[in-house]
């Protein structure tokens, strides 16, 4: 059973010890497949709209006291964007000043290899979510950190699946 409300409110968030929010998001990635079903080297990774613009990043939302940082990175996956997958090692922790409230924010960031992808999710009426290579992904994301994280995913990859992005 999938869970098609978003949490919401901050009274279970995360800070750190300077009172900085903890977030946590994923790199929601497949290898994309021809019309036959056969699957390539070549990597996509899905990114979503802002709650409150056209603005593209990955998933990405607070770290709740009641979770690990795999189980946030898979809620906010699941709620932002409708992916299920594997979460796998992390790939860094960014600090960040948050853009609407000027704090330093804590950000996690994590590969989450898609399994499934839902017709109907949390936030399905909020965001746009779009497959795309990892070039145009990292020339749409809004956040530095975030680039920094789909470097150091590319960097994990062998060097035959780098030919192919």
């Amino acid at each position: 059973m999938v869970c098609l409300v978003s949490r919401s409110g901050r009274q279970m968030q995360r800070y750190n010890s300077t009172g900085g929010r903890q977030v946590v998001g994923c790199i929601p990635y497949r290898y994309k497949t021809d019309i036959d079903g056969n699957m390539s080297n070549e990597l996509e990774v899905l990114v979503v709209s802002s709650q409150k613009g056209q603005a593209l990043m990955f998933p990405k939302g607070g770290w709740e006291l009641d979770e690990s940082l795999e189980e946030a990175a898979c809620r906010e996956s699941l709620e932002e964007a409708g992916v299920i997958g594997i979460v796998e090692h992390e790939l860094g922790e960014w600090s960040f000043i948050s853009k609407r409230y000027g704090t330093y924010y804590e950000g996690h960031m994590f590969p989450l290899l898609v399994k499934e992808q839902l017709d109907i999710w949390a936030e399905k009426n909020l965001r746009t979510r779009i497959w795309m290579n990892v070039v145009e992904a990292r020339e749409v994301c809004q956040h530095w950190w975030m680039k920094e994280a789909l470097d150091i995913l590319v960097d994990r990859l062998s060097p035959q699946e780098k030919n192919n992005i």
